[in-house]
């Protein structure tokens, strides 16, 4: 494979020095207004390609350098690397040159190279869908990448003072057809393919940024979109698109059900929602603490059994309340970022015909908006338990018998929710994520475990302002789940 041009390598940081007057890449007519000497400094540094290899070098071994030295001293760990999930992808059979349209050499193909990263997983897998479907929507096989927290030379990163995996194979997430899954029986849709293999038989490719289109447009919906992207690939075979900012569904539409949800119609009955699964590793965590999460008969089968025999494998399961409860980062987040800029739920939080609506009254002081804020964003355990209390006796919440906690909270913290809903109620058994037994290649995609608990929920009260528990809400209206089953704080 060709080196990326000049180009392609500058585009992160072209938005930078046009902010100050100056563009690094020149004009076609060579012209170039007069830089001043500190900016040519930065730029030099910048744009050589010696350096840079060098720096990202040094990089990678001071963060590995910091992993080992954690876990020598403080007995931490590394994190697995899903190797085997990495070769099975590469092995996937539509991996083949020779095959004929509309995979092989002559199919065409749609790389999103500037994908989110360093984000958490529910705001990376609304933007996975959206790419796989603009791919679906114009018949190129998707180009599916990793969940990736660093794009860097090392393996490892750092969060919360621990490390982490870089990057972590999707089919270690999730399958289906996002993933290299086959399609319908009879659908002439081309399988996703891994990004080694598109480089192979893409070799011609066409690079866009995607600014070429969305700067265009002011607060496209998703539909409009898909219209202006298909129509501006329609006579490249292959796409890729730059890596640089702005991603071609970006978090303000995510955020803006009037702009998100014009697709739903289509998108919620297309392969990509209809056959997504989660993969077999977040499965078997699921069947491994089966009890944990919710205690059942022993003649229940397993997810992978029902797969064998045809069963539904995601059905809701009675009796089971799901709590989804944001800690940590989101009590700043909730009151620094939502309640200062006055936002709502996110868009797929927020569907007409869910029971819980986001509304700022008029004239409210700015204490008072604080304190709705909490109430909906971060609430404190009295408030959870008056909310379940409130909930439990709706049509939707009779016989509810067993509670699960999908939570980033303390330990000590989750303690003292279980005892204060167990006085309340006498709940038959309440867990949470915290309670689960896990290798050590599911502890790492254990917010997909959450989701599939919440998914699978007698009724499911999420936060409307967190991307995960959209996703949850999503897939849960998208099988046909009552919207009153659920719920928002």
């Amino acid at each position: 494979m060709p080196p990326p041009s000049l180009s392609y390598l500058l585009s992160p940081y072209r938005a930078r020095f046009s902010s100050l007057g100056y563009d690094p890449l020149p004009s076609a007519s060579g012209s170039q207004p007069k830089t001043p000497r500190g900016i040519r400094r930065i730029y030099h540094v910048l744009t050589c390609r010696r350096r840079l290899r060098f720096a990202l070098l040094v990089l990678g071994i001071l963060v590995t350098a910091c992993m080992a030295v954690a876990t020598y001293v403080f007995n931490y760990p590394l994190p697995p690397l899903y190797g085997r999930f990495h070769e099975a992808e590469l092995e996937l059979p539509q991996h083949n040159a020779w095959l004929p349209l509309p995979e092989g050499r002559h199919g065409r193909y749609l790389w999103v190279a500037n994908h989110a990263s360093k984000c958490g997983w529910g705001n990376a897998m609304q933007e996975l869908f959206l790419n796989s479907y603009l791919a679906y929507r114009t018949n190129r096989a998707f180009v599916f990448d990793n969940y990736t927290w660093s794009r860097g030379e090392s393996d490892y990163s750092v969060y919360n003072f621990k490390p982490i995996p870089s990057r972590i194979p999707l089919t270690a997430l999730i399958q289906g057809p996002i993933v290299g899954g086959n399609f319908s029986a009879g659908s002439d849709s081309p399988r996703a393919v891994a990004p080694e293999y598109f480089y192979e038989v893409c070799q011609d490719r066409t690079i866009i940024e995607s600014s070429e289109v969305n700067n265009q447009l002011l607060d496209p919906s998703a539909e409009t979109l898909i219209q202006k992207w298909t129509d501006k690939m329609e006579p490249h075979r292959c796409v890729e698109i730059a890596q640089s900012p702005p991603e071609i569904f970006d978090e303000h539409m995510f955020a803006n059900a009037a702009r998100l949800l014009d697709i739903w119609p289509h998108f919620s009955q297309s392969p990509i929602v209809q056959a997504f699964g989660w993969s077999t590793l977040v499965e078997l965590a699921f069947d491994t603490n089966r009890h944990t999460i919710s205690p059942a008969s022993p003649f229940e089968p397993t997810l992978s059994a029902s797969a064998v025999s045809g069963l539904s494998r995601y059905m809701q399961i009675p009796g089971l309340l799901v709590l989804h409860i944001r800690r940590g980062d989101f009590q700043g987040h909730c009151h620094d970022v939502l309640a200062r800029r006055s936002l709502g739920y996110t868009g797929f939080n927020s569907f007409s015909a869910l029971p819980d609506r986001w509304r700022i009254p008029e004239g409210i002081s700015d204490r008072e908006k604080n304190a709705l804020y909490t109430r909906h964003c971060f609430p404190d355990i009295d408030m959870i338990v008056a909310r379940v209390a409130e909930i439990r006796h709706t049509d939707a919440g009779k016989g509810l018998t067993h509670v699960y906690i999908m939570t980033n909270g303390s330990p000590s913290w989750v303690a003292k929710l279980k005892a204060a809903l167990r006085t309340k109620h006498p709940w038959a058994h309440v867990a949470s994520s915290r309670d689960l037994v896990l290798t050590p290649e599911q502890k790492y995609v254990s917010q997909a475990l959450d989701m599939l608990v919440a998914q699978r929920a007698q009724l499911f009260i999420g936060n409307g302002f967190s991307t995960l528990s959209g996703m949850a809400v999503m897939l849960r209206m998208a099988k046909g789940i009552p919207p009153d089953a659920s719920r928002h704080w």
